[in-house]
């Protein structure tokens, strides 16, 4: 029994290494892709329907991501199991869009003024850093939750699921505040 522990300790220590690594490069992939001085060309205007795409898939997520939270209160693991895989891929597929229309599209600036302003600002900065953040916790909360470590997958979850919550709902609302500013 200890031996058996001693190798899932072992094994959980290089997927942890990796999920760090993971966490750290993907911010600061698309903080690079992001601020690059410029854009990648692209050969038609396709990715200006990206944005919209987007906010669909952040939807997706969020009712993935509720949808998770009841079926294990209800005690069913199979489909939490499934919503959440689904959440999950949503996310991946999402910041493979999200990156593309970034790197090759100009931002757009929020036209908004007075107070409203202040609101879409504090929406999007707090989106913007729970997002960068959020790819550890969700990564092994993941893991923990795929390998059927329980224990240690509730406790990650604690933290997980209300930022990866967050970061879903407010997307959809940084969308739908910036999308009549869209010049395409």
């Amino acid at each position: 029994m200890e031996k058996t522990s001693a190798i899932q300790n072992e094994k959980n220590q290089g997927i942890i290494k990796w999920i760090t690594l993971i966490a750290i490069a993907v911010p600061i992939v698309v903080a690079i892709l992001l601020f690059m001085p410029s854009k990648i060309e692209v050969a038609s205007d396709w990715v200006y329907f990206l944005p919209h795409l987007n906010a669909v898939i952040n939807s997706a997520a969020t009712i993935a991501l509720i949808l998770g939270v009841i079926f294990i209160k209800k005690g069913n693991i199979p489909l939490h199991g499934a919503s959440m895989t689904s959440a999950f891929g949503l996310g991946a597929i999402f910041l493979v869009s999200y990156v593309i229309y970034h790197a090759t599209a100009e931002s757009t600036t929020y036209g908004g003024e007075g107070f409203i302003r202040s609101v879409y600002y504090f929406i999007l900065v707090t989106h913007i850093i729970f997002a960068a953040v959020a790819l550890f916790p969700i990564l092994l909360a993941y893991y923990y939750g795929y390998t059927d470590q329980r224990v240690k997958h509730r406790k990650v979850v604690k933290f997980a699921f209300p930022i990866w919550l967050y970061v879903t709902i407010t997307g959809v609302l940084v969308y739908l505040m910036i999308s009549p500013y869209y010049n395409f």
